[in-house]
């Protein structure tokens, strides 16, 4: 018994003693990340609140028996400002990194293709489709108004019981513009052992811009107003987060995640070709089927809270990968991805004076850059 106390102090000791290894070191560096973020992030605005503030507001929500960490009280507006503005912001820009990260990683994959993306893809133009004309439809700005059908107000707008199926059906037309783009994707590129991962990601390209065409032919025919609010929404923004806007997104990223994690062993048997996870006992055309239309709808409930933000599950899977060499961590992607589009919307917020600047341009900006990076490398490999 001696003996074994004695080795178990040892190789505690031998463990504290031992120098990290990078992904280690990496690894903790994530974990501070992911416990300052949020304090961090939220001291950066309009109103001028330090981060002491914040995190004095912060030690105010902990349970009674921590109040004497907290031995000055807390300004009411300061903490308005704190948690009813700036952290559901947080959070959801958090939880559509995440999402964006997740969808672009398991495209990669089930393409084996490092340039697979839902933005690249086309889900991303059939979500944002969707989402329009559902947005033509309940607020009056689309063809009808201009045809007379209704006036001042789009077919079921108003008070009535019409104008509460917005918030069901901006994510539910977005999902199926993101699920008829997939569905398109696989008629041209097909769906079994043989079909070509180039042909499906040229496919996603001529599926993105189809939509994108059919997206600027209803913001024609929409009034001013509403084309204006339309185009800024779908840039990328997340100026209408709230407590209640969190909670689809979060169920659903939280529960794609649970999928991906669950299924982890078959997406990966892809990598290694369509062939070898086919005789691994993987129903690839299901499994690949499964996983689009999962991306789908990761990336529809984010195009239709946060708009259009593309690029995130380009870099963010890449830099992974770049971190963690010859792993798949599918947690620290959606850990990165998060992190990463919660700073991305600071300097959104930062980057001008008395104005935000959308979200989706500074991804873009970074993207273009960074699929350009990658071709290169590429072509220097070959």
């Amino acid at each position: 018994m001696k003996h074994a106390m004695t080795h178990m102090l040892g190789s505690m000791v031998y463990r504290i003693l031992t120098p990290l290894t990078l992904q280690q070191w990496l690894i903790l560096g994530l974990v501070v990340l992911v416990i300052v973020t949020p304090i961090a992030a939220a001291s950066f605005g309009a109103a001028n609140i330090g981060f002491l503030d914040v995190l004095h507001v912060f030690i105010t929500k902990l349970p009674q028996s921590f109040d004497t960490l907290n031995p000055t009280t807390v300004n009411g507006i300061t903490e308005r400002i704190v948690m009813e503005l700036r952290l559901p912001r947080i959070l959801l820009a958090f939880v559509a990194g995440a999402g964006l990260s997740l969808a672009g990683s398991v495209l990669q994959t089930v393409t084996r293709n490092p340039l697979a993306d839902p933005y690249l893809f086309g889900i991303s133009s059939g979500a944002s489709f969707g989402a329009v004309v559902m947005l033509t439809l309940f607020t009056g700005s689309g063809l009808f108004e201009s045809a007379g059908v209704v006036a001042n107000a789009g077919i079921f707008s108003g008070s009535g019981v019409f104008a509460g199926l917005l918030w069901f059906s901006l994510p539910f037309g977005a999902f199926i513009g993101a699920s008829l783009s997939v569905l398109i994707v696989l008629a041209l590129s097909g769906l079994g052992l043989n079909s070509q991962v180039e042909r499906m990601l040229l496919s996603g390209v001529a599926t993105s811009f189809m939509f994108g065409a059919l997206t600027s032919l209803l913001l024609y025919f929409a009034s001013p107003q509403a084309t204006a609010s339309v185009l800024f929404w779908s840039l990328g923004s997340f100026a209408k987060a709230s407590w209640s806007l969190l909670i689809l997104p979060t169920l659903v990223v939280g529960a794609s995640l649970l999928i991906i994690l669950g299924m982890k062993r078959q997406i990966m048997a892809l990598q290694a070709g369509d062939e070898t996870a086919h005789t691994l006992g993987v129903n690839v055309p299901k499994l690949r089927l499964n996983m689009l239309l999962l991306c789908s709808l990761i990336t529809a409930i984010l195009v239709a809270t946060c708009g259009g933000i593309g690029f995130v599950g380009l870099m963010i899977p890449h830099t992974v990968r770049l971190l963690f060499p010859g792993r798949q961590p599918i947690v620290l992607t959606a850990l990165v991805g998060g992190l990463f589009m919660v700073w991305i919307d600071v300097l959104a917020r930062c980057l001008l004076g008395n104005q935000e600047l959308p979200v989706g341009i500074i991804t873009a900006a970074l993207g273009s850059f960074f699929f350009l990076l990658i071709l290169s490398r590429r072509k220097v490999a070959s």
